[in-house]
């Protein structure tokens, strides 16, 4: 069988472009057990919830949801367990440093395959205020209404 090429999107957090301002981001390996690759290459997975966190010098990705695979048997996993996140360790201190910053956490992105690997795209991101969420909606409203002017004016 021919390995995989390219990058599969499995999960995006659309969420997180909306409540926070990302930073940095960085891609990291997950390890995962056999039953979590297989619900994973079936498209399943939830990243609304998760979030990432420091526990001694680890990062572990918290509260994503990957179902549990419906043809596993007593092997199969939980869905919402912790899953250590594979990075060099200066990323590690890098994106450690940065998290301790006062309203910052770290969320994923997406979670996709690339070339036949697991990997979930995490950024340290900022909180957005409910002030700050309107504007970005309102901006991105203008934005539409000024193409949709110019489309019809260049139509006649």
């Amino acid at each position: 069988m021919p390995r995989e090429r390219g990058r599969k999107v499995i999960a995006t957090n659309r969420r997180a472009r909306h409540d926070y301002h990302l930073g940095d981001t960085y891609e990291a390996g997950i390890a995962l057990m056999g039953t979590e690759v297989k619900s994973l290459r079936e498209g399943r997975a939830n990243l609304a919830d998760g979030y990432a966190a420091f526990d001694g010098d680890e990062l572990w990705l918290e509260s994503v949801y990957i179902p549990e695979y419906l043809n596993g048997s007593w092997t199969n996993h939980a869905a919402r367990r912790r899953r250590k996140l594979l990075l060099h360790r200066t990323e590690l201190t890098r994106i450690a440093h940065r998290s301790r910053e006062t309203g910052t956490t770290i969320v994923p992105l997406q979670l996709y395959f690339s070339d036949g690997r697991a990997k979930v795209e995490i950024a340290v991101a900022k909180g957005k205020r409910e002030y700050d969420k309107r504007h970005a909606l309102r901006e991105a409203q203008d934005a539409r209404e000024a193409q949709r002017a110019m489309r019809e004016k260049n139509l006649g």
